[in-house]
């Protein structure tokens, strides 16, 4: 059986230490609480220090959790919440529209899918939740891009890989895509990430109205598209509802 990493084991118990006091912790008390020498147990505060998990007070040098490590465990919590809150919602819009459903979330440069809900039909499927996908060509992606600074930024630092002759890859022609974007409240991949493939988005927001993720229909350009290669207007609506929807249950009120 693998041996686990000491310095990694050192470093949990050391924020279960600061965790489970009401007050900050000296570099003493938390050497002794753990059995660590002085040295050992400051490399390691330093290096959480560094990474944000850990704070020290400027004036009596004592520590305490750092904001990284609360925006990622809020982080956790919002995933799953946001998950819960669009079950129903998701598979209605999936019926209604007979496509497939996404549910998307901003990670590592790129949208997470959380959920997935299969198009309803007879048809062979592969469920793709955990599945990465680009935020400058997909429909989820633009409207993560467009309304949460965090992926706005890293949509601008990644490169933006073309994948079909029809991908926007430029900086000013991506950014108006993002302006399109908020103007309407929704996002469009007409064939730029898959050949034959289309897909809609609209974003969830939160009790706070911050952008937490967003939801996406998508399908054969054939079925999504009408006739002149423009999304059907009634798929938009159904997904901007969805999207309204499951913010409401995450309390954002009225968008």
């Amino acid at each position: 059986m693998p041996k686990n990493i000491q310095s990694l084991e050192r470093a949990a118990a050391m924020l279960r230490l600061l965790a489970g006091g009401e007050r900050r912790l000296g570099l003493s008390d938390i050497a002794s609480s753990l059995e660590l020498a002085k040295g050992t147990a400051h490399g390691i505060l330093r290096t959480l220090q560094a990474e944000g998990f850990v704070e020290q007070d400027p004036a009596s040098g004592r520590y305490q959790l750092g904001a990284e490590l609360l925006r990622l465990g809020n982080s956790y919590l919002d995933v799953h919440e946001l998950r819960a809150r669009a079950l129903v919602w998701t598979d209605d819009l999936a019926r209604s529209s007979g496509e497939s459903v996404h549910l998307g979330v901003l990670h590592q440069h790129g949208v997470l899918v959380i959920h997935h809900v299969f198009r309803p039909d007879d048809s062979r499927q592969v469920l793709e939740v955990g599945a990465m996908q680009p935020l400058h060509s997909t429909a989820l992606g633009k409207v993560l891009s467009a309304y949460d600074p965090v992926a706005h930024s890293e949509a601008l630092e990644v490169e933006r890989e073309a994948f079909t002759p029809r991908t926007v890859t430029s900086l000013e022609d991506f950014e108006a895509v993002l302006d399109m974007t908020r103007a309407r409240g929704w996002a469009a991949d007409v064939e730029e990430t898959w050949d034959g493939v289309a897909s809609v988005a609209a974003p969830i927001h939160d009790r706070r109205r911050m952008p937490v993720g967003a939801v996406a229909i998508t399908g054969a350009v054939e079925r999504v598209c009408n006739g002149g290669g423009e999304l059907r207007s009634e798929l938009v609506a159904a997904v901007r509802d969805c999207a309204r929807a499951v913010s409401r249950d995450l309390g954002a009120g009225r968008f």
